[in-house]
Protein backbone atom coordinates (compact mmCIF):
# COMPACT_ATOMS: atom_id res chain seq x y z
CA UNK A 1 0.00 0.00 0.00
CA UNK A 2 1.43 3.51 -1.17
CA UNK A 3 0.80 6.37 1.69
CA UNK A 4 1.07 9.80 -0.15
CA UNK A 5 4.33 10.23 1.59
CA UNK A 6 5.33 7.41 -0.64
CA UNK A 7 4.48 9.05 -3.85
CA UNK A 8 5.03 12.19 -2.73
CA UNK A 9 8.80 11.34 -1.85
CA UNK A 10 8.77 9.63 -5.58
CA UNK A 11 8.68 12.88 -6.97
CA UNK A 12 11.22 14.23 -9.07
CA UNK A 13 12.72 17.42 -7.95
CA UNK A 14 15.52 17.70 -10.64
CA UNK A 15 13.23 20.59 -12.38
CA UNK A 16 12.30 22.65 -10.00
CA UNK A 17 15.76 22.91 -8.98
CA UNK A 18 16.74 24.14 -12.07
CA UNK A 19 14.31 26.30 -12.15
CA UNK A 20 15.18 27.47 -8.67
CA UNK A 21 18.62 27.84 -10.68
CA UNK A 22 17.66 29.85 -13.58
CA UNK A 23 15.94 32.11 -11.23
CA UNK A 24 19.14 33.15 -8.96
CA UNK A 25 20.99 33.12 -12.23
CA UNK A 26 18.54 35.24 -14.11
CA UNK A 27 18.63 38.21 -11.57
CA UNK A 28 21.69 39.42 -13.07
CA UNK A 29 19.79 39.56 -16.83
CA UNK A 30 16.14 38.29 -16.33
CA UNK A 31 16.64 35.80 -19.61
CA UNK A 32 17.04 32.52 -17.73
CA UNK A 33 13.95 33.49 -15.39
CA UNK A 34 11.91 33.33 -17.91
CA UNK A 35 12.73 30.42 -19.21
CA UNK A 36 12.46 28.49 -15.84
CA UNK A 37 8.91 30.76 -15.96
CA UNK A 38 8.19 28.79 -19.32
CA UNK A 39 9.63 25.34 -17.95
CA UNK A 40 7.41 25.72 -14.45
CA UNK A 41 4.91 26.27 -16.46
CA UNK A 42 5.10 22.98 -18.61
CA UNK A 43 5.37 20.61 -15.67
CA UNK A 44 3.12 22.33 -13.06
CA UNK A 45 -0.18 20.46 -14.65
CA UNK A 46 1.78 17.19 -14.91
CA UNK A 47 3.54 17.18 -11.43
CA UNK A 48 2.59 15.67 -7.74
CA UNK A 49 1.61 17.80 -5.07
CA UNK A 50 4.67 18.44 -3.81
CA UNK A 51 6.36 19.46 -6.75
CA UNK A 52 3.22 20.98 -8.03
CA UNK A 53 3.35 23.53 -4.74
CA UNK A 54 7.06 24.54 -5.86
CA UNK A 55 6.10 24.95 -9.28
CA UNK A 56 3.68 27.16 -8.05
CA UNK A 57 5.83 29.25 -5.80
CA UNK A 58 7.83 29.35 -8.69
CA UNK A 59 5.36 30.95 -10.87
CA UNK A 60 3.86 33.06 -8.40
CA UNK A 61 7.44 34.83 -8.06
CA UNK A 62 7.89 35.53 -11.50
CA UNK A 63 4.96 37.51 -11.75
CA UNK A 64 5.06 39.37 -8.89
CA UNK A 65 8.97 40.50 -9.07
CA UNK A 66 7.77 41.20 -12.54
CA UNK A 67 5.06 43.56 -11.59
CA UNK A 68 7.42 45.10 -8.91
CA UNK A 69 9.87 45.86 -11.57
CA UNK A 70 7.38 47.24 -14.21
CA UNK A 71 6.19 49.52 -11.25
CA UNK A 72 9.53 51.07 -10.70
CA UNK A 73 10.64 50.98 -14.47
CA UNK A 74 7.54 53.54 -14.51
CA UNK A 75 8.12 55.34 -11.86
CA UNK A 76 12.01 55.93 -12.87
CA UNK A 77 11.00 56.82 -16.58
CA UNK A 78 8.52 59.64 -15.44
CA UNK A 79 10.96 61.10 -13.37
CA UNK A 80 13.22 61.06 -15.74
CA UNK A 81 12.05 64.11 -18.22
CA UNK A 82 10.92 65.50 -14.80
CA UNK A 83 14.93 65.70 -13.73
CA UNK A 84 15.57 68.43 -15.77
CA UNK A 85 13.34 70.45 -13.26
CA UNK A 86 15.21 68.68 -10.35
CA UNK A 87 11.34 67.31 -9.04
CA UNK A 88 12.40 64.11 -10.56
CA UNK A 89 15.40 63.36 -9.00
CA UNK A 90 13.66 61.67 -6.37
CA UNK A 91 11.01 59.36 -8.36
CA UNK A 92 13.91 58.26 -10.22
CA UNK A 93 15.79 57.43 -6.77
CA UNK A 94 11.85 55.63 -5.76
CA UNK A 95 11.72 54.12 -8.94
CA UNK A 96 15.13 52.48 -8.65
CA UNK A 97 14.45 51.24 -4.68
CA UNK A 98 11.28 49.48 -6.02
CA UNK A 99 13.00 47.25 -8.37
CA UNK A 100 15.66 46.72 -6.12
CA UNK A 101 13.21 45.64 -3.79
CA UNK A 102 11.52 43.27 -6.20
CA UNK A 103 15.19 41.82 -7.29
CA UNK A 104 15.84 41.21 -3.60
CA UNK A 105 11.90 39.72 -3.05
CA UNK A 106 12.44 37.39 -5.88
CA UNK A 107 16.19 35.77 -5.06
CA UNK A 108 14.66 35.48 -0.82
CA UNK A 109 11.67 33.75 -2.55
CA UNK A 110 14.10 31.69 -4.70
CA UNK A 111 16.08 30.71 -1.69
CA UNK A 112 13.56 30.00 0.52
CA UNK A 113 11.65 27.23 -1.83
CA UNK A 114 15.77 25.69 -2.37
CA UNK A 115 15.64 25.53 1.30
CA UNK A 116 11.94 23.63 1.18
CA UNK A 117 12.97 21.50 -2.23
CA UNK A 118 16.34 20.39 -0.37
CA UNK A 119 14.22 19.24 2.86
CA UNK A 120 12.19 16.94 0.57
CA UNK A 121 9.29 19.50 1.76
CA UNK A 122 6.55 20.89 -0.22
CA UNK A 123 6.36 24.67 0.06
CA UNK A 124 3.68 25.15 2.68
CA UNK A 125 2.00 28.47 1.55
CA UNK A 126 2.27 28.30 -2.23
CA UNK A 127 -0.18 31.11 -2.90
CA UNK A 128 1.43 33.29 -0.10
CA UNK A 129 3.05 36.56 -1.35
CA UNK A 130 5.60 35.91 1.78
CA UNK A 131 6.40 32.60 3.14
Amino acid sequence: MTTDYHRAAAEDRTLPAVVYALYLVGLSHGLTTVIGLIIAYANRDGAGPMMRSHYTWLIRTFWFSLLGFVVGGIIALVGIPLSLILVGIPLIALGGLIMAAALVYCAVRSVIGVIFLARDEPMPRPYALIA
